[in-house]
């Protein structure tokens, strides 16, 4: 079984995407991937650039701008994955008060005994990123050491150094928002109640269990996929991966900041 399925969607941003596939290229570790270039209508010959200098790769080329979601689901669907939801109750977690339900090792050999043709694991990934050598070997490992993760993301900085604060956020509730339109969560960045929306209460160089990590890498158990579905379409760009994150959660997943 393929360890990996990396999905990367493009629209306009042709040099980016070359520094981005080569870094992937350059991945080191003992792991198997496939990468997925869908490329959203663009228009500066990014999808030719595909074909020229990255012909390993698979390139979807859409021939409108669909949106986020929709060109994520296209390529997760080429690699294999469906829409198709088993039900959660036949897949949450273990405990004492239902001693009928699940625990994560055994829920993941139940739908690995259905024989998906899915990798392991999917990877979004966005086109400005560039990726360490070990960055998805360690990753893969991660997710390996954590079986309860359905999802996970790693630290993730800037071009110029500093930490990406979208790469660890506490979901959008009405409080949650209320304390960011009002400053407060910039005037108390270190507080667990005013800095839950990017969760700058948390040390950056330590894991934790977050809400939600951000599509820029996020890394997403097959497991996972099966009890939720692919990504939400009503979404044009923004908001899918929080989304996506949530119904994985409600599954009975974990989500982590590594």
């Amino acid at each position: 079984m393929l360890d990996l399925a990396i999905v990367i969607v493009n629209y306009n941003t042709c040099d980016q995407l070359r520094d981005c596939l080569r870094s992937v290229y350059g991945s080191e570790g003992h792991f198997t991937f496939e990468v997925y270039v869908v490329d959203n209508a663009s228009t500066d010959g990014s999808a030719a650039m595909v074909r020229a200098e990255f012909p390993q790769a698979h390139l979807i080329e859409s021939p409108v701008n669909g949106g986020y979601a929709y060109a994520n689901n296209l390529a997760l669907r080429a690699a294999g994955f469906t829409d198709f939801r088993f039900s959660i109750s036949d897949f949450r977690l273990g405990n004492d008060d239902n001693p009928k339900s699940k625990t994560c090792s055994e829920r993941s050999e139940s739908i690995q005994n259905l024989k998906s043709p899915a990798p392991r694991f999917a990877l979004l990934l966005n086109p400005d990123t560039v990726l360490p050598p070990t960055a998805l070997s360690s990753m893969l490992a991660f997710m390996d050491a954590h079986p309860e993760a359905g999802i996970a993301g790693p630290k993730l900085l800037l071009a110029d150094g500093n930490l990406d604060l979208a790469c660890r956020r506490g979901f959008p509730t009405v409080e949650v928002s209320f304390y960011r339109l009002i400053g407060l969560s910039r005037l108390f960045p270190h507080s667990p109640r005013f800095g839950r929306y990017n969760m700058t209460f948390l040390d950056p160089d330590e894991v934790a269990e977050v809400d939600s990590v951000v599509g820029a890498f996020m890394l997403i158990r097959r497991e996972a996929i099966a009890t939720t579905g692919l990504l939400d379409e009503q979404f044009f760009m923004y908001g899918e991966d929080l989304d996506w994150a949530l119904r994985i959660k409600q599954a009975g997943w974990k989500v982590y900041y590594n």
